[in-house]
């Protein structure tokens, strides 16, 4: 166990599956106590039972806006303090912008963008009290160049974006460090699933990616924790594209 990580409170949103989860498998193993939050029982089960005691899963829906302050109340009576947020959860929907109706634009902002709006919020005040922190959002290629039949998931992600810079300014004279990760193609369940499925889709980003291959979770995970540990003191406000060098592949 590292000693600069002890006593540290890490919440992490969509914690219990994919990049979310390997982030939370990096802080546990260096001593962070880690809240993972989902909305699946099963899932933050498994977590808990793969991650041990650092780890405590919270079922939270971050749809229900009106919800979120009282939860996170409830996790500092318990805890004290919040020294690490991660707005990892996150929705998106594969469909041609015509087809994509009002309310399914809607509800991607909704999951993707105020959800972490009102994470962020609820935890800078804690932070703010603590006179340190540290926000990490995670954002996409998406945001990074212009990907077909994801209108409102890019919209959400360039928003993820704009969000860290002006957070990061608000929030630097209080102690707190606001960046964002932009993974590129990881390789999840989820993404396998969809890239061997199609495989000119596959091939298309593999030859854009100049490293030749898809990343790994933990690549992500080991970029986030070096963000909140203390060997970073002087970066806020950037936006850290993890992706082989996919966004500025050609």
């Amino acid at each position: 166990m590292k000693k600069s990580s002890e006593k540290k409170i890490a919440l992490i949103t969509g914690g219990a599956s994919g990049i979310g989860f390997a982030i939370a498998q990096k802080f546990v193993s260096n001593g962070i106590t880690t809240i993972v939050t989902g909305r699946d029982t099963k899932k933050l089960k498994a977590a808990k039972a793969s991650l041990g005691e650092l780890c405590v899963p919270i079922k939270m829906d971050i749809n229900k806006l009106d919800s979120l302050p009282n939860q996170i109340k409830k996790i500092l009576s318990t805890y004290k303090r919040i020294d690490i947020l991660v707005n990892n959860a996150g929705i998106n929907l594969k469909k041609e912008m015509t087809h994509v109706t009002t309310e399914e634009f809607q509800q991607i902002i909704l999951t993707n963008l105020t959800g972490a709006f009102v994470m962020s919020r609820e935890c800078a005040k804690a932070m703010i009290h603590q006179k340190k922190g540290m926000i990490i959002n995670i954002s996409s290629m998406a945001a990074q160049y212009g990907l077909p039949k994801v209108i409102a998931y890019a919209a959400s992600k360039t928003a993820i974006e704009g969000m860290t810079r002006t957070m990061a300014v608000e929030l630097a004279p209080h102690g707190i460090l606001v960046n964002c990760i932009a993974p590129g193609f990881i390789q999840t369940a989820m993404s396998s699933t969809a890239l061997n499925s199609d495989p000119e889709r596959k091939q298309r980003v593999l030859k854009r990616t100049p490293m030749g291959k898809l990343g790994l979770p933990e690549d992500v995970a080991n970029t986030a924790y070096f963000l909140v540990s203390d060997q970073n003191a002087y970066i806020t406000g950037t936006v850290i594209p993890v992706d082989g060098g996919n966004s500025i592949g050609f």
